[in-house]
């Protein structure tokens, strides 16, 4: 396949930066972002093959103009990877109002900056019309989990959106949209790159989120080079799905889900459908 020019946001770290290493060593061309860029390095680089700039996943303008040199530089953008975000963790109302409102501008309202930018770049400047749109959300956008409840808001909200979206899009257009849900990564995510809550809430004394991500941080079963090869492998198909798990532990946690989803519908099936109108047909 021709080598592919990818637009990857958040590759300071974790999955970010092994992306832009394995696309740059499989012949791929790479556009790789970080607030600050400067401080991004990677071997076997130029001008042909690599460009790093500033971009700021909640800043319209930042976004507007990393594209803007991307596209000056290489002439299109095949594959846009919506990989900046970070982990907020503690019980709900250990978190404050702020922290929230964060946690849901980087994950959920900077995706859809650059979304909204990717659409129109892949649309009216790439010749021919077309690309691919990686959202990096979490098995967290498919099941709650304890001390995750704004995470898991922001990214089961990234899930919704882009579900919705795919549904608008022209086929003529060749856009391919995918929500990649990884499991647990040995990737920073866990560590240095974690918030806690701010206001411990002393009702909850039975959880302790610090502790318990400590001890998870580096036990995970995922490795982070792996999971880049697996987002490299999903960009360079013809036909991307449009959610796909990454990780034994998520994947065994979704069957859980489906299976859970499964029995739980059914058993209310009789109320559910006690609600229509009289005489209502239901379209076939």
């Amino acid at each position: 396949m021709a080598p592919q020019i990818f637009f990857i946001t958040g590759t300071s770290t974790g999955f970010g930066n092994e992306l832009v290493k394995k696309a740059l060593s499989e012949g791929d061309k790479v556009v790789a972002t970080a607030r600050n860029s400067s401080k991004l390095k990677f071997d076997g680089t130029s001008k042909d093959n690599f460009l790093a700039v500033d971009c700021d996943v909640t800043d319209q303008s930042s976004i507007d103009k990393a594209f803007e040199k991307a596209m000056s530089q290489f002439g299109r953008i095949d594959v846009v990877v919506n990989n900046a975000g970070y982990g907020l963790s503690g019980e709900f109302e250990s978190l404050s109002d702020k922290q929230i409102r964060t946690q849901m501008e980087v994950n959920f309202f900077g995706l859809l900056n650059v979304t909204r930018k990717a659409l129109e770049v892949m649309r009216e400047e790439n010749k021919p019309p077309g690309g691919k749109i990686q959202q990096i959300t979490s098995i967290g956008g498919q099941r709650g989990v304890p001390t995750f409840s704004i995470y898991c808001g922001s990214k089961w909200a990234v899930e919704g959106f882009t579900e919705a979206l795919s549904t608008e899009l022209k086929p003529e257009w060749n856009i391919k949209l995918t929500c990649i849900e990884p499991g647990g990564f040995r990737t920073d995510w866990a560590g240095r790159s974690m918030m806690f809550g701010e206001n411990k809430n002393k009702a909850y004394d039975h959880i302790n989120a610090e502790k318990t991500m400590k001890e998870r941080n580096g036990t995970q079963a995922g490795d982070p080079v792996k999971g880049a090869r697996a987002m490299w492998e999903i960009a360079k198909m013809d036909d991307p799905p449009l959610r796909t798990v990454i990780g034994s532990d998520a994947y065994t946690a979704m069957m859980g889900k489906i299976k859970a989803y499964g029995e739980l519908y059914p058993k209310y099936e009789k109320l559910a459908n006690s609600t229509d109108v009289d005489g209502y047909e239901r379209p076939s």
